[in-house]
């Protein structure tokens, strides 16, 4: 259908909240998908694409807000395309994640469930990030509205416009981190400007500033990874310098060259230009490495609440004696086969990304934990009958994959190792329940506990104890 046939929906009903964070509403049993509406509102909506089940449409005017929708704090919403759920208080965001959590486990798991946990929400709704990337754009993004106003296309750097790999908007302000993310990036900023640096070009590959990193931990202390699209120049140098001068808690200062046709830098020489190659991070009496390609959960604060929820599953209801063998299946850098590697025999890792292992081998030895091992290689070929052969049957196995979740070759050998217990930690309840339909076979979900980890989004984890049907 020609875009210029599709309909205006008129004084519509938003009833419910859907998938990716849109709003829904249903004309002539018929739903709609829209963006940046909450339960309540009434709206004309534009549709903008028409399938036969089901229809996506824009807000063309709100007429009657919902009573519970809120005022956004940030300025660049609705255009910046994250924190869509900004408008919606946060304990009605926490209902619909739980919501969300109840309806992919029941209509797609189909399994018998117990009681639900009610969400563990964040402490912080604001500022609870600890890591983000912006990018340097020659050319910045501007809406209509600013290119009616004659307002010129200048450069910026800010986040990609959704599904758009060449068009950034420039952020004057996020709240998404403790305000240094904007004296950083604004200084940053204003410097290129100044000393007519480059700002990178998504069609040409040219421009020295291509993008920054901003990491924080704990102390709010700071590591920033200037990555440039061309060879160091004598301003860029000037520039690494300014920043060390006028910003003393960036005690991890670095930079890296990358002239590639993509932005990852996991292949690429990271450099310290002042300070350390590191942040550390603390969780109870533990430290971890945090360096700049490693993972580590963003919200920090939430991390740990995870980390306990899946800590309490694994040794809940054993013996004060019991030191179990621990299986921790896509560890990443070993924070969770860390935190529990004190109260097990031995704690067995297993991560596709080789450096990933050696940030778990480090933080092991920096926290003097001995009773661990990890292995780094795909899930499918490490994880077989013949590596449980040999190294020893699990008596727990925590999992917490990707949101693909566990490949099927995956699950058939936890079946066969037949653990007394699975807790399986996931970023994405619709390929959990999935997964957990697979392992019904011979295990029993026990409790299910969601967490929010990302305010005003559509993101939740949850975490799942299942038990072995015999016991």
């Amino acid at each position: 259908m020609k875009k210029k046939n599709l309909p205006l929906l008129e004084h519509i009903t938003i009833t419910g909240i859907a998938a990716e964070g849109k709003a829904l509403a249903r004309v002539d049993d018929q739903v709609v998908f829209v963006p940046y509406c909450v339960p309540g509102d009434v709206v004309d909506l534009q549709v903008t694409k028409k399938k036969h089940s089901f229809m996506e449409a824009r807000v063309a005017r709100l007429i009657t807000p919902a009573e519970q929708r809120c005022e956004p704090v940030c300025r660049h919403y609705g255009t910046c395309g994250g924190c869509k759920w900004q408008i919606l208080p946060y304990a009605e965001q926490l209902k619909w994640k739980q919501q969300q959590v109840t309806d992919n486990l029941q209509r797609i798991g189909k399994i018998p469930l117990p009681d639900i946990s009610p969400i563990i929400g964040s402490r912080q709704q604001y500022e609870y990030r600890n890591k983000l990337e912006f990018t340097f754009a020659d050319h910045k993004w501007l809406t209509s509205e600013q290119m009616r106003e004659g307002i010129p296309f200048e450069p910026g750097v800010g986040f990609h416009i959704p599904n758009c790999f060449d068009k950034v908007l420039d952020i004057e302000q996020c709240h998404l981190m403790p305000d240094i993310n904007n004296r950083l990036r604004l200084f940053i900023k204003r410097f290129a400007l100044n000393n007519d640096m480059t700002f990178y070009n998504e069609h040409t590959h040219t421009g020295q500033l291509r993008t920054m990193v901003i990491r924080t931990n704990d102390l709010q202390e700071v590591m920033l990874i200037l990555v440039f699209g061309e060879p160091l120049t004598e301003t860029g140098n000037r520039l690494l310098d300014a920043v060390h001068q006028a910003f003393p808690e960036v005690i991890s200062l670095m930079y890296c060259i990358n002239e590639k046709m993509n932005d990852t830098i996991g292949d690429q020489q990271v450099m310290v230009w002042a300070g350390q190659d590191h942040l550390i991070e603390h969780m109870e009496d533990l430290q971890f490495k945090v360096g700049p390609k490693s993972f580590y959960q963003t919200n920090t604060h939430q991390a740990y609440e995870l980390y306990k929820v899946a800590r309490r599953f694994a040794f809940e209801g054993e013996s004060a004696f019991s030191q179990p063998l621990i299986y921790d299946l896509y560890t990443g850098t070993g924070t969770i086969a860390n935190f529990v590697a004190r109260q097990a025999a031995k704690v067995i890792g297993i991560e596709y990304v080789p450096e990933a292992i050696e940030d778990a081998k480090i933080n092991s030895d920096i926290n003097g934990i001995t009773n661990t091992e990890f292995y780094a290689g795909d899930m499918k070929d490490i994880l077989t009958d013949g590596f449980i052969s040999l190294h020893g049957k699990p008596d727990v196995i925590i999992t917490d994959p990707p949101r693909a979740g566990m490949h099927e070759d995956v699950v058939k050998v936890i079946l066969n190792a037949e653990p007394q217990k699975i807790v399986y930690v996931s970023c994405n309840p619709a390929t959990q329940a999935r997964d957990l339909a697979l392992l019904d076979a011979k295990y029993q979900v026990m409790a299910v506990q969601p967490v929010d980890m990302f305010p005003h989004t559509q993101h939740v984890e949850n975490v799942v104890l299942l038990k072995r049907k015999d016991h």
